[in-house]
């Protein structure tokens, strides 16, 4: 495993953005207003139900975010999509955090089910990664996980086999 922190703050995701956390050319996180976390609060690769590396990390919900203006005005609610965005994010991120090297792109999900809504009264979204493959070959870098979305405690967003890959070309 590598050297790295099993927590990241809001700084610590912006340098990651910059390519300045794994190197130039590993997997970066989206700058803001794309960056769908504030923090990382707990990452392994040999953790999880499973056994092969989990992350946890949170997003700030407030009022003034930039979707809830544009998608439905006067209807406010966080696109679905940045939510399995920011999963996605985070599956990159922990490949990026093992130390594999090349830039993270996602690859699918298999089954996507979104049973709530992320409306400006919302305070924080937890996102629950859980690894079901991390594979490293001399071809293929790629994760495969399951992925939870909690608003305030209660769970609105769950996929199933979403898969991310790192290539260094």
């Amino acid at each position: 495993m590598t050297d790295f922190p099993r927590s990241f703050d809001r700084d610590d995701l912006l340098k990651c953005a910059r390519g300045e956390l794994f190197g130039p050319g590993n997997a970066q996180l989206p700058e803001p207003p794309m960056l769908m976390m504030d923090r990382i609060t707990d990452i392994s690769g040999d953790g999880g139900e499973h056994g092969k590396g989990h992350v946890v990390a949170e997003f700030d919900i407030k009022p003034d975010l930039w979707f809830f203006d544009c998608h439905f005005p006067g209807n406010p609610i966080m696109p679905g999509c940045l939510g399995l965005d920011g999963l996605w994010q985070l599956t990159g991120f922990n490949l990026g955090w093992r130390g594999w090297q090349g830039r993270g792109y996602a690859l699918g999900v298999g089954e996507v089910k979104l049973t709530g809504m992320v409306r400006p009264d919302r305070k924080m979204l937890t996102y629950y990664v859980d690894f079901t493959k991390a594979i490293q070959t001399r071809r293929l870098t790629m994760g495969v996980a399951d992925g939870r979305v909690e608003a305030d405690g209660e769970t609105i967003y769950v996929v199933k086999d979403m898969k991310v890959a790192l290539s260094e070309s």
